[in-house]
């Protein structure tokens, strides 16, 4: 298989895809129109993406492309919806970057209590400030409200107990019988969370349904002068509301994601908030640290090797949850070239979709059984003469 790796991944990924002789093409950091003309000219099976945004004209540009892997956990740069509808898997790398996410936010909020950033600015403009610094309120005994419990969230938990922090959360998922467990407080909404903490930080997933999670009626349910990380995706924070905030009620944030923050690397920074005193900014680096990317990228190389020898994708994230069969057809019958071709041209006649479908061998490989899930009326009659074909033992039809 050519794999075209379109973003930074740690060298460890890459030596494991071409010890299991994969062609890799190495192209990190492409633009939108230079992965368009890599795909074109390289015409890779499988595609590996950090932050590169793969559009829906990047994904007509290869006939050839099958799988996409998102070198990380959120997926919301790739048209996963465009990619379903041309049969591309998309598969990303979850919970192998969570330690490193939780360590930066963690830090973060030290950082907003210490008000770290200033002590060195002012210390290296040869500033001296301690009657200015010296007034940290400390994180101890302090309520940390948590937005989010997956992977991520449960790692900056587990530290933030172990800061003596107090923990209550939000989750969708999230039970008031898990959340005793863990030794935390339920919250039956993110509001409720505000509301109840002096701390917050936000790990849920970008989707339609979590776009400006944290509105103005979340800000103002906030504390005055409350400490708000956000380590997840921009487009869960209205920065306009986060704005009001900091005038308003003296909120002091931390962002490592920002809306039009730069696609590549390094480039040109503006931002309306750059300048805000209130608002530490950070460059992405939330999974960047080497532990975490050398096991993303080991992760990324799983996922193509599964695809590769058994054609399962670990991960997929674009597969139908449910599809719209309704029966389920049982075919027991000799393993010998034509036995299912017959089968499935009675399915084709009965007018019945496929769905689901598998044929698995018995040992000593003189049978076997084949699995049919299809949407359609049933057909008593199909059924009879797919029974009556010769080597076929048994057929069953059961309604899903």
């Amino acid at each position: 298989m050519t794999v075209l790796v379109a973003d930074n991944i740690a060298n460890v990924g890459i030596e494991a895809l071409r010890e299991a002789g994969h062609t890799v093409a190495e192209q990190p950091e492409l633009s939108e129109p230079a992965l368009i003309e890599a795909l074109q000219s390289e015409a890779p099976d499988v595609l590996i993406v950090r932050s590169t945004r793969v559009s829906a004209e990047a994904l007509e540009a290869s006939p050839d492309l099958s799988l996409i892997v998102r070198a990380g956990a959120g997926y919301d740069t790739i048209d996963v919806n465009g990619a379903a509808r041309r049969g591309i898997f998309v598969a990303n790398c979850p919970g192998r970057n969570s330690v490193a996410v939780a360590e930066l936010t963690l830090g973060l909020l030290v950082a907003l209590d210490r008000r770290l950033p200033d002590n060195v600015i002012d210390a290296r403009a040869g500033r001296w400030n301690k009657a200015e610094y010296a007034q940290a309120e400390g994180l101890k005994g302090r309520t940390l409200g948590i937005i989010g419990l997956g992977n991520i969230g449960t790692e900056v938990m587990q530290r933030a107990q172990a800061f003596d922090l107090d923990v209550i959360a939000w989750s969708r998922s999230l039970t008031p019988e898990a959340a005793e467990a863990h030794d935390i407080g339920h919250r039956s909404s993110p509001e409720a969370v505000a509301a109840d903490a002096s701390i917050v930080s936000l790990h849920v997933a970008s989707t339609p349904e979590t776009k400006h999670l944290a509105d103005r009626d979340f800000f103002a349910a906030l504390p005055d002068g409350a400490l708000f990380v956000n380590t997840t995706r921009a487009a869960v924070v209205d920065e306009s509301a986060l704005e009001w905030a900091m005038d308003e009620k003296g909120l002091l944030a931390a962002i490592d994601v920002m809306e039009g923050e730069p696609a590549s690397k390094q480039a040109a920074f503006e931002h309306p908030l750059a300048d805000h005193p209130n608002l530490y900014i950070t460059h992405h680096i939330g999974a960047s640290t080497q532990q975490a990317l050398d096991a993303t990228a080991m992760e990324a190389a799983r996922v193509i090797r599964t695809f590769d020898e058994e054609g399962d994708v670990p991960n997929c994230v674009n597969l139908a949850a449910q599809t719209e069969a309704s029966y389920q057809l049982t075919v027991r019958h000799r393993d010998k070239v034509g036995v299912l071709a017959g089968v499935l041209d009675e399915v084709r006649r009965a007018n019945w979709n496929i769905q689901e479908m598998s044929n698995r061998i018995f040992e000593e490989g003189e049978a076997a059984v084949a699995s049919i899930r299809f949407a359609g009326t049933y057909d008593e009659e199909a059924v009879a003469e797919i029974e009556e074909q010769n080597d076929v033992f048994a057929v069953s039809a059961n309604e899903l």
